[in-house]
């Protein structure tokens, strides 16, 4: 199945707190993760914890095209403070053709200049922490907020066996222990779900429930 594993692949440049954290979820779902740092030091202490890891200069055409990142479907900018390199990176990154690119802003502004140079997704750590973006990242979720004690609220697009039927007839709760909380059409706002909603083609879902199962549920899509 391509969709399961389209965003098992994913390249993580940055391996500072944000990205280092990012990597490590991602690799304990299942992604293959390539980090890249110009710090040797953060390579080496990573290194183990990942898939591949490399220290380079993520400017760098050459390096980065020497390390196969062109051929990632998605890639991640962590890096920290320094604005310049996160910029040509983001840039770099968009250049290659990369089709989902998130980076990490330490400003609105900073963002917007990341959104110009090409970053599909920009995120502020202060508000977006690396565990949460990791689900994102994948790709079998649209958003995602966790809560204490293993509780999970998710974006998700309306698997097939839901489709067509009655949420109440789809026993959705007694298979995969999960509410269906709210639904969005395309072109409507959201609203509440009832046993009585039928699910369509293209629905947008709200589900919450354990952590555990909402990503069981979110990978049927």
């Amino acid at each position: 199945m391509g969709n399961r594993n389209q965003g098992r692949r994913v390249v993580v440049i940055g391996l500072g707190r944000f990205g280092s954290s990012l990597a490590r979820e991602l690799v304990s779902g299942g992604c293959e993760v390539l980090g890249i740092d110009r710090d040797p030091k953060l390579v080496q202490k990573h290194a183990d914890e990942l898939t591949h890891a490399a220290v380079a200069d993520t400017t760098d055409v050459e390096a980065m095209t020497q390390l196969g990142v062109p051929e990632f479907e998605r890639a991640v900018v962590g890096i920290g403070s320094e604005i310049e390199a996160s910029i040509l990176t983001t840039s770099l990154l968009a250049d290659f053709g990369i089709p989902h690119i998130w980076a990490k802003a330490i400003s609105r502004q900073h963002g917007r200049i990341l959104e110009r140079v090409g970053a599909h997704h920009v995120v502020l750590p202060e508000h977006d922490m690396g565990e949460r973006v990791a689900h994102l990242v994948t790709g079998r979720m649209l958003d995602y907020i966790e809560f204490e004690d293993d509780y999970a609220i998710v974006k998700t697009t309306a698997p097939t066996e839901a489709i067509g039927k009655p949420l109440g007839e789809t026993r959705v709760r007694n298979k995969y222990g999960v509410t269906v909380v709210g639904i969005k059409r395309p072109g409507s706002e959201f609203t509440y779900a009832t046993p009585e909603t039928v699910v369509r083609p293209q629905d947008i879902l709200v589900v919450s429930g354990r952590r555990e199962d909402v990503e069981t549920f979110a990978d049927l899509t």
